[in-house]
């Protein structure tokens, strides 16, 4: 196995060397050998863990999330471990939560457009004004 510099494993990662240090400094990459001039040496699959952790970042995982389950990942000791599961129907549904309100968000602004609202104000002491001004005051 041969070992990357840190601008390799950043570029076949698709990360810059600033990200890749922040990783590293977090406990998300281990830290690498060192070469005898002192530079970082990292071992191939650092490159797989990287792409590992921007896909879960896509995902909408946050970094102290992503940390756990690669954490989880490497305690298996023989047996399969669920937290990946589990993590995901919660991502899945804090997902769907989110594209609900989305839509709702949506929907009123495609009724503020029909009802012709130009003037937040004025439209606010209309009858037919779709914005929720009440309902938002009241959070």
């Amino acid at each position: 196995m041969s070992a990357l510099r840190s601008s390799q494993v950043a570029a076949a990662a698709g990360v810059n060397l600033q990200t890749l240090r922040y990783y590293e400094r977090r406990g998300l990459v281990a830290e690498p050998e060192r070469s005898l001039g002192g530079h970082r040496l990292y071992p191939a699959e650092t490159v797989t863990v990287l792409r590992v952790i921007k896909a879960a970042q896509r995902l909408g995982f946050t970094l102290d999330e992503v940390a756990d389950l690669l954490a989880a990942g490497t305690h298996r000791h023989g047996s399969p471990d669920i937290r990946l599961q589990e993590r995901a129907r919660a991502k899945l549904a804090e997902v769907e939560a989110k594209i609900a309100d989305l839509q709702a968000i949506a929907g009123t602004l495609r009724a503020t457009v029909a009802a012709g609202c130009d003037d937040l104000v004025t439209c606010a002491g209309e009858p037919r004004c779709p914005i929720p001004f009440a309902a938002i005051g009241s959070r």
